[in-house]
């Protein structure tokens, strides 16, 4: 497709069509992500795709947007803070970056906050997730079209809050995102659910294998419990719901709630028939013009439906393009004042940039994971319980400025 070939054009050529070739009145856009990291290389992917999609409908494929052209550069930040930090500083010094977007994960994210604030530039963060960035690290030139933590943790709070007593364990990475994921629980079921209580934390590394000891540790903390017990699991990457469920929970009446994750990591949970949980964007629940025309050209072009990460790059690309045709400008302030409660359509619906934090407000969804029956073909895992609109999920404001 068009939009694909400048993409990859600039990436190929890299600062001399990012900057030297092109005229002054085109627009530049930069995209940070962890292309070549063994965690991240998924979300990046699809990320890209997502984007170039974004770009291509939100412009009906001329790669304008009033009048000027625009440019696109990828940019691998490899997973690692300290080069993201450097590539981002590279962007608005060096290559005169109008808007940058990015990076993949929450360490990148946080290391960059400071550049943008720096070079007083825009940075549309997708889709790192931690509360921090629109929190006590956040500046006002960060703004966020990815879900943060907190988003995470009301959607999958109002899963369980038509349940009574619930008790539940969480298992997390012992990261910057597992450790967030958590907290974020904690204050949401303290807000939305006066019944559940978080009744033990498990933290392990990322690259655990082996889950017998942190699920012994679980079962013996919920086993006694009365009314509903759930495992509720934080994990960025494949999911160790096999092994934890290879340990028999249901022994202790433990329900697993793993949260949504990718399609192709999902595809592997079909056993797990009526399983419930909460997730950000599954390609079947939105019904909407542009989620119509983004799941039948993601088809042809990739022979998958979007994935999560897919319609946070769409979203990115939405929320760049509506704040360049809004402000008429690329100054930041002008941005900047464009972009505070800004609304912009995206793929799961509408968003809106909240004023006081610039995180985008957004719809979360409850899903169940059908039956083996009722799938009608490879991709066709969840059914709907309901969407949980924006209005619905309490976001607390945790900037300091």
């Amino acid at each position: 497709m068009f939009i694909r070939r400048i993409a990859g054009v600039a990436l190929a050529l890299g600062f001399l069509v990012g900057s030297s070739v092109a005229s002054a009145q085109d627009y530049k856009i930069e995209v940070l992500y962890a292309k070549s990291h063994p965690l991240f290389e998924s979300y990046a992917r699809q990320m890209e795709h997502g984007f170039n999609l974004g770009m291509e409908y939100l412009t009906n494929g001329t790669m304008t947007i009033d009048g000027h052209k625009v440019k696109v550069l990828f940019k691998d930040t490899q997973g690692r803070p300290d080069l993201a930090k450097a590539l981002l500083t590279e962007a608005y010094k060096d290559d005169k970056a109008d808007l940058v977007i990015g990076p993949s994960s929450s360490g990148e994210a946080l290391a960059c906050l400071p550049i943008a604030e720096e070079f007083k530039k825009v940075l549309i963060v997708e889709p790192a997730v931690a509360d921090a960035i629109t929190g006590d690290k956040w500046n006002r030139y960060i703004f966020r079209t990815g879900r943060n933590s907190s988003q995470d943790a009301a959607a999958a709070a109002a899963v369980t809050m038509s349940q009574g007593d619930v008790s539940i364990a969480v298992l997390a990475q012992d990261v910057a995102f597992g450790k967030d994921g958590i907290n974020s629980y904690k204050e949401a079921l303290q807000t939305m659910h006066s019944k559940a209580r978080i009744v033990h934390e498990e933290y392990v590394p990322p690259q655990t294998t082996d889950f017998t000891a942190p699920a012994q540790r679980i079962f013996d903390a919920l086993k006694d419990k009365k009314g509903l017990k759930i495992l509720a699991i934080i994990w960025a990457g494949p999911n160790p719901i096999d092994k934890i469920a290879a340990l028999k929970p249901e022994r202790f009446g433990i329900t697993l709630n793993p949260g949504g994750n990718e399609l192709p990591i999902m595809k592997t949970w079909k056993q797990y028939a009526g399983l419930e949980s909460s997730i950000y964007y599954y390609y079947g629940f939105p019904k909407n013009k542009m989620n119509d025309w983004f799941v039948s050209h993601y088809m042809k072009s990739f022979s998958q439906p979007p994935d999560f990460f897919s319609c946070g790059g769409f979203a990115a690309a939405s929320a760049a393009v509506t704040a360049l045709r809004k402000a008429k400008s690329t100054d930041s302030e002008k941005l900047i004042a464009a972009m505070g409660g800004m609304d912009f359509d995206t793929p799961k619906g509408k968003m809106t940039f909240r004023k006081e934090d610039h995180q985008a407000m957004q719809s979360m969804y409850h899903f169940r994971f059908k039956q083996a029956k009722d799938m009608k073909g490879e991709w066709d895992l969840l059914e709907l319980v309901r969407e949980i609109p924006a209005k619905d999920i309490p976001l607390p404001i945790k900037n300091k400025r």
